[in-house]
């Protein structure tokens, strides 16, 4: 059955009405009379041969079949709104502010290459963004959202993946091996300089490795701790020692022959990072925007 637009609109007052359960109620929101509404209702129920409402003098009720309708078009229709705020979004200037909490790692990997973009399709969008290493409680601090390591995000938050799990190494530099051996395992990395972690919540990071099946986590040594990647990297080119890191945050030097994979055959794929944000709230167009432009930059 096709609808015509008229149609669509009798559907609208249906609805109305069943969300009222009151022809004058939904008369007073759709701001027509309910004498109106009474005739719309009867050339629907007509055309469609079967009752979709239980009138009395005093209240209106859906019949069975109009609770059915009713749900289905109820989702038709979000889905429609859904659909030409996207539109509106896209083509009209979508225009506001968002404020996001990210890690500098997600800063650097994702909205690095994401802003650009972001800004060009939608130039009246006020984006702010705060980096943080801590984990930061997004709602409680007037944050519209946040990017963290999908497996430190509370159970409570919705998470969004922005990434495929992520590859973590160990790297050196040249010199560095030279002077002072390449590990063949990682318990060997107990006679190495290393450059510890220091995570967000306080914790110094065990380093984790995998080979198949076999999964290995070691408490490194090291004078030199830090939880931030920049610092690491950068002395890990000045030969302080070996670092830990993601193997696309280190992949350029290692490119350019300034670094080197130590262990190449142990690495850990970890948890994605992820767009986290309150279940309570409604996600701001403009996050959902970012979202949709970081996910098609990482081949999601």
């Amino acid at each position: 059955m096709q609808f015509k637009r008229n149609e669509i609109h009798e559907l609208s007052i249906f609805l109305a009405i069943v969300q009222y359960r009151s022809f004058r109620k939904a008369a007073d929101h759709l701001d027509v009379t309910a004498s109106a509404l009474s005739h719309s209702m009867k050339a629907l129920e007509q055309r469609l041969g079967v009752r979709l409402l239980n009138r009395t003098s005093r209240s209106v009720a859906p019949t069975a079949a109009g609770t059915a309708l009713a749900e289905k078009v109820s989702a038709g229709l979000e889905l429609i709104n859904s659909g030409l705020e996207d539109l509106s979004g896209h083509y009209q200037g979508a225009a506001g502010s968002i404020r996001i909490n990210v890690l500098k790692d997600a800063a650097v990997l994702l909205l690095r290459p994401a802003i650009p973009i972001f800004q060009q399709r939608f130039p009246n969008v006020e984006l702010e963004v705060a980096v943080d290493d801590q984990f930061v409680d997004v709602t409680a601090e007037g944050f519209d959202a946040g990017i963290r390591y999908s497996g430190t995000i509370p159970e409570d938050m919705i998470a969004i993946p922005l990434t495929h799990p992520l590859k973590w190494v160990a790297v050196a530099a040249p010199d560095y091996l030279k002077n002072h051996g390449r590990p063949a395992v990682p318990e060997d990395l107990h006679s190495h300089h290393c450059i510890r972690i220091r995570t967000g919540r306080g914790q110094i990071y065990k380093w984790e490795f995998e080979r198949g099946d076999d999964r290995r986590e070691i408490d490194v040594p090291g004078a030199l701790i830090s939880g931030e990647t920049d610092l690491a990297i950068n002395a890990t080119l000045e030969g302080v020692g070996i670092s830990y890191c993601l193997e696309r945050l280190a992949s350029s030097y290692v490119s350019a022959g300034r670094l080197e994979v130590v262990l190449p055959k142990w690495a850990s794929m970890g948890p994605p990072l992820s767009m986290y944000y309150s279940s309570r709230r409604q996600l701001p167009f403009g996050v959902e925007a970012l979202i949709k432009i970081i996910r098609n930059l990482n081949g999601l």
